[in-house]
This record gives structure tokens, sequence and C-alpha cells, in this order.
């Protein structure tokens, strides 16, 4: 009977160990792929990544001058693993977890020790944080942010690890990144309902990158705030002073409405950028460029792409993805000839206007690069941030654009175009006269402006009222009375072929190829009686143009509005001998050349009809900025100097433009505005000659005022 026992009980054991030994070659055989990419996943989750930092590319003029570029600032930083001391959730579960020790009493009283004494280093801290300029308030408040965001993490990583609803991984494919960090409290709350406990469960969460991050306490403003912290903080343990790359502008204000600025990426459109990737979207405390200026409309190429280094829970590398940095941008501007002007316009010694807004183009006209794009008031790049809502409210927008992004009645600096569309269209001839007696004009038709300043002469005292001696004079009568004759669409077409009424692409091809949509904020202008209510890409788009307004078209006043970059770049088409070429202000590596080039086809009679009446307006008596040019001596240089002045009225504004040209091919040409001005001879005559000098000066045309005086 006992034999028959033991024989069953040995049966049995045989049975199980087989049973075991197959399960075992099943779990290696079989199935082994399965189990092993399970545990991978898991080993994945529970493991850690860190992302590497990327560097914003810069931003560079077309001499290779630094504009903005990420630079080292110090930040006095502080390690949760001494914030969290001033956590009261923190501070329960270490008392808990004393508490469940063999010798509770002497656990908890040495917990009571360790927290007194980092709770004294945490008000040492907060106190001296006051010396550097932050109300303590402030200091206390961003320590509970940084103990707030990694006790969140910290909950959702110990609600991961303490078995979560299958429902919820199912509901979400498994994929544990993607449940909303409030579903899984809810489970963790549901799963332990005793805060006690779920306090011990998360304070087990106890290696994670985050808790040994240095965040950001404040910003050491200068050496000394450098040096005295280094001094004040050097002994405490989980204080450090950090450098973070900072977005600086060394010019400062210098073309900053061109450059742009960055800020935060808060805003929706931020956010939504780079919404797909990881690696690129947007961290808490990263920044983006602001609208608009180059940093905004280059984000996609200036930003680059973090890099990323993935760890299992053994800490073994899994994956590594390289940094890719931002690249650089160069601008067709001339900081340097930007900054002069700059500083030129705001000095009140020799600008009656300098507290006046304005704006000033001047652009190279072989190559139809943008070298300075001027627009007064400006602000510091640099402190922008800080000083936004102070700009943003302030009457004279500085934040604005002027040369791309205001448009103005032209006045008379639109006669040239005017007369252009009158010779090539058949409806005057050169030598046509249109009488300007000395008596004031029949109702609605503009007078001229000799007898209302005067009442006692018009342009028929001063020579036979011609094409050239009408630019000249800038004779509202004989161009109100051409531009009466020119068909509504023809005047219109002609205006549109110089580059009005419509935005002019300033992207660079880099930017086009991503899937941003991006451009300078600009005005488009408008050739029309009504307002466009939508973009303007073709003439046949534009609003018509009632015939009883080309009168006034043809002073550059009633509806017509121009920016000063159109007015500028129509002044490069005709120094050009005809040829329309859309401006450049982004140089591309491949050195492509501008998107649109077009010969208006305008005969070499009306070019020299039109050039000969704007050379008459700075170098011969009568003409309107003769007696601004004339001392300024550029033919001793090699230069030749081709303009016209204009004045508005309601709004009043001051103009000049023109081009001035050597005898080797070179040429500049240019667009001054004066908000407020009066009179275009005498308030941008003057600003638009001494900027011609400072071209000449810095290389660009003729030559320099210490070569002439060593030949």
């Amino acid at each position: 009977m006992y034999d028959k026992r033991v024989k069953i009980f040995v049966i049995l054991i045989a049975v199980l160990l087989l049973v075991c030994v197959v399960r075992l070659t099943q779990m290696q055989l079989v199935s082994g792929s399965f189990y092993r990419d399970k545990i991978t996943r898991l080993k994945l989750q529970e493991g850690r990544s860190r992302q590497l930092k990327t560097i914003r590319g810069q931003i560079l003029d077309r001499k290779g001058e630094v504009l903005a570029t990420d630079e080292a600032e110090f930040q006095l930083c502080i390690s949760y693993r001494l914030s969290r001391f001033m956590d009261e959730r923190v501070r329960r579960a270490k008392f808990e977890a004393a508490a469940k020790q063999d010798k509770a009493a002497v656990a908890q009283a040495n917990v009571l020790d360790e927290l007194q004494s980092r709770v004294d280093d945490l008000e040492q801290i907060i106190d001296k944080c006051v010396y550097f300029g932050l109300e303590r308030g402030e200091i206390e408040g961003r320590i509970r942010t940084i103990n707030d965001r990694t006790w969140n993490l910290r909950s959702f990583l110990g609600w991961v690890r303490s078995g979560p609803d299958p429902n919820i991984l199912e509901k979400h494919n498994g994929q544990i990144d993607s449940i909303p960090e409030s579903e899984a409290l809810a489970d963790f709350e549901k799963t332990f309902p005793n805060e006690d406990e779920r306090l011990l469960r998360i304070a087990q969460v106890d290696y994670i990158a985050e808790m040994d991050k240095s965040w950001r306490l404040l910003e050491l403003k200068t050496d000394a705030d450098i040096f005295t912290a280094q001094l004040e903080f050097m002994d405490i343990d989980g204080v450090s002073i950090l450098p973070r790359a900072h977005r600086f502008y060394p010019y400062g204000s210098v073309a900053a409405q061109t450059i742009g600025w960055v800020g935060p990426a808060t805003q929706k459109q931020d956010l939504e950028l780079f919404e797909g990737d990881k690696l690129s979207r947007y961290l808490s405390d990263e920044v983006c460029g602001r609208e608009d200026g180059a940093e905004y409309v280059c984000e996609a190429v200036l930003r680059g792409r973090r890099g990323q280094v993935v760890y299992d829970i053994d800490q073994e590398l899994v994956n590594r993805t390289e940094s890719r940095f931002g690249k650089d941008i160069t601008l067709t501007l001339d900081i340097e000839l930007q900054q002069r002007i700059e500083e030129y316009l705001a000095d009140c010694s020799h600008n009656s206007n300098c507290q006046a807004p304005m704006a000033a183009v001047v652009i190279e006209v072989p190559t139809n690069d943008i070298l300075a794009l001027v627009s007064m008031p400006v602000f510091d790049l640099n402190y922008i941030r800080q000083d936004y809502g102070a700009a943003l409210r302030d009457a004279n927008e500085p934040l604005r654009n002027r040369a791309l992004n205001k448009q103005y009645p032209p006045g008379s600096v639109v006669k040239p175009l005017i007369l252009i569309a009158g010779l090539e269209s058949g409806k005057i001839s050169p030598d046509e006269i249109i009488g300007c007696p000395a008596k004031k004009a029949p109702s609605g038709w503009p007078s001229c402006w000799l007898y209302n300043r005067f009442s006692w002469t018009g342009h028929d005292d001063k020579g036979p009222n011609y094409a050239r001696n009408a630019v000249k004079g800038s004779c509202n009568i004989y161009f109100s009375r051409l531009a009466n004759r020119i068909e509504p669409s023809v005047l219109q077409g002609w205006l549109f072929a110089f580059g009005y009424g419509r935005k002019t692409p300033l992207t660079p091809s880099a930017v086009r190829q991503t899937k941003q949509k991006r451009d300078m904020r600009q005005a488009a202008g408008v050739i029309s009686t009504s307002k466009p209510q939508g973009p303007i890409t073709a003439l046949e788009q534009l609003p018509i143009l009632v015939a009883g307004e080309r009168r006034y078209f043809g002073i550059g006043q009633g509806n017509l509005r121009a920016t000063p970059l159109q007015v500028a770049n129509a002044m490069t088409a005709i120094a050009r001998g005809g040829r329309y070429t859309v401006p450049r202000l982004f140089i591309e590596e491949a050195n492509d050349t501008n998107c649109e080039s077009l010969n208006l086809n305008i005969s070499a009679a009306t070019l020299d009809v039109v050039r000969d009446g704007m050379r008459a307006v700075v170098s011969e008596p009568e003409g309107t900025a003769y007696n601004e040019f004339a001392p300024a001596g550029f033919a001793w240089q090699g230069i030749e100097v081709f303009g016209k002045t204009g004045s508005t009225e309601a709004p009043d504004h001051a103009w000049f433009a023109g081009f001035a040209e050597d005898g080797a091919g070179r040429g500049i040409a240019i667009a001054v505005v004066v908000e407020g001005g009066q009179h275009g001879s005498a308030d941008a005559g003057p600003l638009a000659r001494d900027i011609i000098q400072f071209c000449i000066d810095a290389g660009y045309i003729g030559q320099t005022q210490a070569e002439v005086a060593m030949d």
C-alpha cells in the first residue's frame, strides 16, 4: 500500500516536471520573441529620455556682420532635490515612510532634522534672491511651479508603476505618453483612495531626469551680479550658476523692424507650427520669432531641431538623435549704412523733423539688393520683451515697419511714372505744352502749387511748360491734365507694372520650400478708386479707377497709395532702363536670381525725357530740389543725381525719390518720406541728399570724399 502511494507521488512529480519543461520550451522556442518584445517595451516605458539643446541660427548682414545671435547668459538655478523641501506633499511622504520603519520615532526625528535644515537653506536662498531685484513672493511662486511640475510627473509615473487600468491603456492603444495626466491621476486615485498610500507610491519615483535638472530661479544681468551670486551661493548644495542661450542683438535698435525679435513660444500659431514633430515643437522655456521681421519669417530655417538620447530601465543607450542646429540667414542690408542713416535722421541738429515718424529705402540698382530699410522711430531689440506694452501704445508706432507696411499718398514722386504712361500711350508728345498760367484752376481740378503759394505766378512764367520742364518744376496743372487723358485701365496698368498696388515678394526660397506661409508684413498700396478686398497678384483683380479721379492720381493724391519700398523700386526700374525687378532682402546660398524681372518696353526716347526732367530737378535753377543739391558737389565725385520732390495734403507728408549713378554702371535708388513734412524740397530733399553721400562713403557709387581729395 505504501509502495503504491510512493509510485503515485513520483508519477505526479514527473507529470508536473514535464509540464514545466514543456512550458519552458514553449516560452523559449515558440513565443520567446513575444515576451522579449514585451519586456523591451516595458523597459523603454520605464526608462528615460533626455532631449539635447539646439542653437538658433544667426542673422547676418551682407558683409557678414552679426545682427542676431544666441549668446550665453547666466542664471541662478535650483535643483528639485532641494526645492522639493518646500512642498508639503514631499514632507508628508517622508514622514509616512519613516513611520513604517522599525524604529519609527527615531526615523521621524531624523526626517524632522533634515526637513528643518533644508527649509532653512531655502529660506536663505529666497532672502538672497531678493537682493537681485525680485520680490520674495515671486521667488516663492517660481519654486512652487518647479515643485508642481515635477510632482505631477512623479505622480504620473507612480500611476504607471502601480498598474494602470487596462481599459485606459486599450483606449490609448497602449501609448502611455498619450494618456492625459488628468485621466491617469483620476485612475490612480480610484485605485488607491488612501492619500497616504498614494504619497508613498509617488515618493518611490525618485530617479527621473527632472529631479536632477537645474531649474531657473532668476537671471544674473551683470558681471557684478554673477560675482555676488558666486560668493553668496557657493556653499549651498542644490544651487548652481549656469549659462543659457540668450538671443542677443549686437546693434540694438538698428534695423529693428526688419530683423525682428523673439519671444516665448506660447501663442497658438507658435504651438501649431511644429506640432507633429516632438523634437521641433516648442518646449515651455523656448522662444520663437515674433511677427514680423526676419526672425519670424525665417523661423523654419533659424529654429533647428533638438537631439535626443533614449535609455532603457537598465540605463543602456537605446537610441541617439543628434541636434540639428538652425541655419544662418543673410540679409542684403548694410547694417553700418543703416545705422548711419538712422542716427542721422534722429539727430535734431540737422534734421528739424527728427521727432517725426519717417522712412527711408536705399536699393542698389545693378543687383536690386535693399541696402537700407529705415523706419523711424525704432525700438531696442534687446529690451523689447520688457518694453513691448509701451511700444504697442506709442502713437508713433515704433513696431511698424513704415518702409514696407505703411502706405502713403506718393504726391509728386509719382509724376515720372505718369509721364511715362502718357508718352508711351501716345497721349502727349515731349514738346507739347500744357499751359500753367498764374490763376486758380477750375473747380474740381488741382491748382498750381506756385500759384497756391505766391498767387502771382505759374509755371508758364518759368519757361515753356512741356514734359521735361513740367518734371523739373513739378507742375500740378500739367500732370493732372495729362493723367486725365490716359484711359483709367492704361494708367492702372503702368502703375501696376512699376510695382504699385501689390505686395512685393520678399520671402527667401528656403522658407518658400517649407509649409510655412510667411512674409514680411506689408501694405499693398492702392491704385484704384476703392480699396481691394483681397490680395492682388494680377492686374485683372484690381477694382476700377473712376475716370474722374485720374486728375488726382496725376499728382499723387486722391485714393492713390504706395509704400516707400514701392516708390524706391519704381525708381530702380527707370534707372535700369525700363526693367522692373523684384527687390531682394535675403541673400541665398545658391545666389538665386529674383523671381520676377520684366522688361517694361519703355522707349529710349521716353526714358531720355524723364531722366532729363529728373536731372533738372536737382541740377538746374528753378528745379524743385536745386537749392538743396547744388552745394553737395556730387559731380566732383563722379555722380549724377536724378530726383523728384513731392508733398501731399490731408495728410501732410514730404517726399524725395530718385536715383544716383556713376560712370562705372553703379547706382543706388532712394525714397524718403517724412510724416507731417510740408515741403518735399526742404523737409525730405536734404535727408536724401546726405543719404546719397553716405552711399558714396560706403563705396556703393562714385568716389569717396577722401579719394576726391587725393585726386
